[in-house]
This record gives structure tokens, sequence and C-alpha cells, in this order.
């Protein structure tokens, strides 16, 4: 069970590496279109610093596996944040990366606590820490 769960903390590091690299690049204007009309912070500057936190997680969710409980958590945090803009996305009607229907957004929705479920997973929080101790990943 260690190296599935390693496979997927080191899956979900390397997609939080590139879609905070598509905040900061090419998908800089649907990433925008996804923050809420009443964010209080200019939409360009919560894409960035959203896109730098995703790479700093994903890199280290990767590069610091002795970390991964704090790192797991941390991403699962983030992952909650995030949601009320997924909310808003689907409550707006707002297109963006392809969701330009209702049911779209709507079952968007639903994948937000299988990423934060994810990120517990494969960090390992779900796990005693005496486990931890006798079968370190």
């Amino acid at each position: 069970m260690s190296a599935v769960r390693t496979a997927a903390r080191l899956l979900l590091g390397a997609f939080m590496v590139t879609a905070g690299t598509l905040h900061l690049t090419t998908q800089r204007e649907e990433f925008q279109a996804q923050v809420p009309d009443w964010f209080p912070v200019d939409e360009d500057l919560t894409v960035l610093g959203s896109g730098v936190v995703e790479i700093g997680l994903g890199a280290a969710f990767i590069a610091a596996p002795r970390r991964k409980r704090l790192v797991g958590g941390l991403l699962a945090a983030f992952f909650v944040v995030i949601f009320p803009g997924n909310i808003a996305q689907y409550a707006e009607g707002t297109d963006a990366f392809g969701l330009d229907t209702d049911g779209k957004r709507l079952a968007r929705l639903f994948f937000q606590p299988v990423l934060v479920l994810w990120a517990l997973w494969a960090g390992g929080v779900f796990r005693r820490r005496s486990a931890d101790r006798e079968h370190a990943d």
C-alpha cells in the first residue's frame, strides 16, 4: 500500500505544480474568470498568488516526503479554501476551462472533496503515528 500512497502523493504533487504553472502562464485568463466577483482581491493578483501557492505545495509534496503529513493537510486546506470559488463559478454561470453548462459546473463541485481526501490520504494524515514509524513510506 505504501507504493500506491507514494505514487498518489507524487501524482498530486505533479498535478499541483502543473496547475500552478498554468496559473502564471498560458491559462491565466481562464483562472481569472473563476475568481468570484465578490472576492476582495484583484483577479490577477489572486490567480498569481494561488499559482505560487500551488507550485509550492506541489513541489513540497514531491520533494519533502518526511513532511508529507503536514503538506497533505495544507493541500487539503487549500482545496477547501478555494471551494467557494468553484461554487461561485456554478452560481454565477461563469464559463471557464470548458465548464460551459450548469451541469458541468455542478459536476465539478463533487470533484473537490475527492481532491481533499486524496491530499489527506496521500499525505498519510489518516494513518496513526505509530503505524508511520513501523511502516515508513
